[in-house]
C-alpha cells in the first residue's frame, strides 16, 4: 500500500470500511438508472407524458453523466479526491429531491440531467483513490473487492424499485435515493481520506487540461483498451435499457419481477469479481482476461442459438447473462488498471475518459440500440454477440500494440 497524506479529513477508514465505501458511491449510478425501470408505466400515466418521452429520461441522465464524467476526474487532480467527491454527493442529493417533486416530464428531464452531472464522482475518482493508494495485485484484488460489493446494487435496485412504485408511488424511488446520498455525504465527510497530496495536483486552466486530454484521447492504446471495456459493459447495458419491455412485452411478466433479469447478471458480477479477486497475484492479468472473454463468447453463442429456435422463455432467455457478465468482471479489473497506469500522473483524468468512454458508448445504446432491436429477443441477443466481438478484437489489437506515454 503506498503512502499518501490524508488532507482535509476525518478519521480514515480501513482497507474493508474504504472498499465499502467506494462501493456505495459506485451505486450511485446503477441505483440511479436500475431502480427507477419498474416505474416507467406510473411515471407515464402520471405526468402525462408518451412511452417515447419517458424513455429519454434515461438518454438524459445517461448523456449528461457521459458528459461529466468527462471532468469529475480532471477536477480530482487539480482539486483532490475528497471535496470534489463530497460535493457531488450534496448536489446528487437536491437533484434527487427535485426529481421526486417534479409535475412534468420536462422538469424530469432537469432534475435526470443534475443527477447525471454528479452521480459518476464516485465511480470515476473512486478507481484513481484505489491505484493511489495501491499498485499491482493489491490494487487488482482492491478493484475486485470494491466490484463485488457493487454487485448487489443492480440486483437490489430494480427490486426495490418494483417494490416502491408497488406500494407506494414513483416518487418514493427518489426520495430513498436522495436519503442515501444524504447518508454517503455524512460518511463520507467522516472517513473518506484524501489520497493526492497538493504537490502532485495539476494545473486547472485550459492549456494544461487541453494537454492532458488530447494525450489521453490520440493514444491508441488507450483507445483500444477502454473501448473494449465499453464494449463489454454495453453488451449487458442492451439488456438494461430494454428491460422494460424483456420483461412485461417479452417474458410477459410484472413490474416487481425485475429481478429476473438481474439477479444472474449480479450473481455473475459477483463471482467474476471474486474470480479475479483470487487470480491476483497467482495468474497473468493476460490470462485472467482471455478467460472472461471465453466466457463471454459463449454466453453469446448460447444466446443467439437458443432463440434462433426457441421463443423467450424462462430460465432460458435470462441465464446466459449470468455466464457474460461473470465473463466481463474478470476482463475488468486488469484492464482497468492498465489503462490507469498508462499516464500515471493524471490518473484522475484517466479515469474519467475511460468511463466517458464507456458511459457515452452506453447512452447510445439507451437512446439508438435499444429501441431498434428490442422488438425481438433474438435481436437483442445478436447485438449483444456483436459488442463483445468488437471488445475482443480491441483487445486482441492492443496486445499487439507497442505504445510508451509521452
Amino acid at each position: 500500500m503506498n503512502s499518501a497524506p490524508k488532507e482535509n479529513s476525518g478519521d480514515p477508514a480501513s482497507s474493508g470500511a474504504l472498499a465499502l465505501l467506494l462501493a456505495a458511491l459506485a451505486m450511485l449510478g446503477p441505483f440511479s438508472v436500475d431502480s427507477y425501470l419498474p416505474a416507467f408505466p406510473a411515471i407515464q400515466n402520471n405526468l402525462g407524458a408518451s412511452a417515447l418521452e419517458v424513455q429519454q429520461t434515461l438518454t438524459v441522465y445517461m448523456l449528461s453523466f457521459s458528459v461529466m464524467i468527462l471532468w469529475h476526474g480532471a477536477l480530482s487532480d487539480a482539486f483532490g479526491r475528497r471535496s470534489i467527491i463530497l460535493i457531488s454527493l450534496a448536489v446528487y442529493a437536491v437533484a434527487s429531491l427535485g426529481c421526486a417533486s417534479a409535475h412534468s416530464v420536462e422538469y424530469l428531464w432537469a432534475f435526470r440531467m443534475l443527477q447525471g452531472i454528479s452521480a459518476g464522482a464516485g465511480v470515476v475518482i473512486g478507481r484513481a483513490i484505489i491505484r493511489d493508494l495501491y499498485a499491482g495485485a493489491s490494487a487488482e484484488r482492491m478493484l475486485s473487492l470494491v466490484t463485488m460489493i457493487f454487485s448487489i446494487s443492480p440486483a437490489i435496485a430494480p427490486i426495490v424499485g418494483g417494490l416502491v412504485v408497488t406500494l407506494r408511488d414513483w416518487r418514493s424511488i427518489f426520495l430513498l435515493l436522495f436519503i442515501f446520498a444524504l447518508l454517503m455525504l455524512f460518511y463520507g465527510y467522516r472517513r473518506l481520506p484524501e489520497t493526492l497530496p497538493s504537490s502532485a495536483r495539476q494545473a486547472f486552466n485550459p492549456a494544461s487540461l487541453w494537454h492532458n486530454y488530447r494525450q489521453i484521447f490520440v493514444s491508441p492504446l488507450f483507445q483500444l483498451r477502454a473501448g473494449a471495456i465499453a464494449c463489454n459493459f454495453s453488451g449487458l447495458f442492451l439488456y438494461v435499457a430494454s428491460a422494460p419491455v424483456l420483461i412485461t412485452q417479452h417474458l410477459q411478466l410484472g413490474a416487481n419481477e425485475f429481478s429476473w433479469l438481474f439477479v444472474p447478471s449480479v450473481a455473475g458480477i459477483f463471482l467474476g469479481a471474486l474470480a479475479a479477486n483470487r487470480m491476483a497475484g497467482v495468474a497473468p492479468p493476460g490470462r485472467q482476461v482471455i478467460i472472461g472473454f471465453v466466457l463471454l463468447l459463449a454466453a453469446c453463442i448460447a444466446n443467439v442459438g437458443y432463440h434462433l429456435f426457441f421463443p423467450p422463455a424462462l430460465p432460458w432467455t435470462v441465464a446466459p447473462l449470468f455466464l457474460y457478465t461473470m465473463g466481463m468482471s474478470m476482463v475488468a479489473p486488469g484492464l482497468t488498471l492498465l489503462v490507469l497506469d498508462l499516464f500515471p500522473h493524471i490518473r484522475g483524468t484517466v479515469a474519467s475518459c475511460q468511463s466517458f468512454t464507456m458511459t457515452m458508448l452506453s447512452a447510445f445504446v439507451a437512446g439508438i440500440i435499444s429501441p431498434l432491436v428490442s422488438s425481438s429477443v433474438l435481436l437483442l441477443a445478436v447485438g449483444q454477440l456483436a459488442f463483445v466481438l468488437t471488445g475482443f478484437v480491441l483487445w486482441r489489437l492492443a496486445r499487439s500494440k507497442r505504445f510508451t506515454p509521452t
